[in-house]
């Protein structure tokens, strides 16, 4: 006996204009003849919000310049409408600093309109679905540092994964820097646990500051911390100097007792070839260790 074929998914496209729907459909169809997508369309953000809570909705296609929201408001709106279904975020060609901003509201993607007649579409909405799942079932693992509201190691790796994909595609390379504290234990033991979080917690608002809100700032260990800013022009080593002048800025200004000085090292990928997220904060890493060593030996010649 054959197993029953799978329900189609249900696909609501956002969008308020029309041309682009019948290369959705071709691009969505199977190669069988199967009906595998059902593409409902609504061309305005508020009936997209009345057909979700509807319910029976799989996907969500977004389009985020719409008549009567704009920009990231119309991905709020939709996301607190139905937080448990994915969405995938649509744009204009070269608009990455949206992309970003979108993945990090929660978008499980991001394509241009140029791409939804292609397969990058089914791509995507599969790769979606499953990202979304994932994502649920780790729902109660945060991705946030507690103490400095950073991201954690896990938000970094998570979310770095997809920002590397956004370069790639962009073709415009992403930047990293690692980042380390030096003497933090000299601060603890001289001042106490307390200060030290305290100091943890400037030293994140620094990097904070340091960077677009679209690049992604992490905590990654006690005193370690990691910047990825995808589609930059900055080398690495205008990354790194951005790095030192902005606590060398927060130093002369500060009235604690105590500086914070840090390491730096730094990796780019060109947006390329694929390089792993790893393969970038292990070049990183290792260029910040250097960076200690020659600190060292110049204070002991």
């Amino acid at each position: 006996m054959n197993a029953p074929a799978p329900h189609p998914l249900r696909v609501l496209l956002i969008d308020d204009c029309n041309d682009e729907v019948d290369a959705i459909l071709a691009a969505l169809s199977d190669p069988d003849g199967r009906n595998t997508h059902v593409v409902e369309v609504v061309h305005e953000l508020e009936a997209g919000v009345v057909r979700i809570q509807r319910g029976g909705v799989d996907v969500i296609l977004l389009e985020l310049d719409l008549p009567d929201v704009e920009g990231l408001e119309a991905f709020d709106r939709v996301y607190s409408a139905a937080p448990d279904v994915p969405v995938i975020a649509l744009g204009r060609s070269g608009d990455e600093d949206t992309a970003l901003l979108a993945l990090r509201r929660g978008a499980q993607d991001f394509l241009e309109r140029e791409e939804l007649g292609t397969a990058a579409l089914r791509r995507s909405i599969r790769y979606a679905l499953e990202r979304h799942r994932l994502m649920a079932a780790l729902r109660s693992l945060s991705m946030i540092d507690e103490l400095t509201a950073l991201y954690n190691r896990r938000g970094f790796q998570d979310l770095g994964e997809q920002y590397l994909k956004l370069s790639r595609r962009s073709g415009r390379g992403a930047s990293l820097a690692y980042v380390d504290l030096d003497g933090f234990k000299v601060i603890n033991d001289t001042y106490g646990h307390t200060v030290g979080d305290e100091a943890l917690v400037q030293a994140a608002d620094v990097l904070r500051g340091a960077f677009r809100a679209s690049d992604l700032v992490a905590r990654v260990g006690g005193d370690e911390f990691a910047v990825l800013a995808p589609n930059s022009s900055d080398d690495p080593g205008m990354m790194a100097r951005r790095v030192r002048d902005a606590f060398a800025h927060y130093n002369e200004a500060t009235l604690d007792p105590y500086e914070l000085v840090v390491s730096v090292g730094t990796a780019r990928t060109d947006g390329g070839a694929y390089v792993p997220l790893e393969e970038l904060v292990s070049d990183a890493d290792v260029a910040m260790y250097e960076e200690k060593r020659r600190k060292k030996k110049l204070v002991g010649s």
